[in-house]
């Protein structure tokens, strides 16, 4: 049950670091413009707004896979 506890800490951790940080960057003139990539899509109509980010999903998806690898390489 404690390692549970533990791996919960940990993540809650890395998310709370990496709001911090997407919050840092949005606030940095010129910040990436995490969900308005190029290929996200964004439908208009008049009484209709249909949006899906599916670049930056996958650009999130990489980045996570990514730390994971290297968190599993550490251990």
């Amino acid at each position: 049950m404690e390692e549970i506890g533990k791996m919960l800490l940990y993540f809650g951790l890395m998310i709370a670091f990496f709001g911090f940080l997407l919050i840092l960057i949005s606030k940095l003139p010129g910040g990436f413009p995490l969900g308005r990539l190029p290929g996200d899509i964004y439908i208009k109509r008049d009484n209709f707004v249909f949006y899906f980010p599916i670049t930056t999903s996958i650009l999130i998806s990489i980045i996570i896979s990514l730390i994971f690898y290297l968190l599993s390489k550490v251990r």
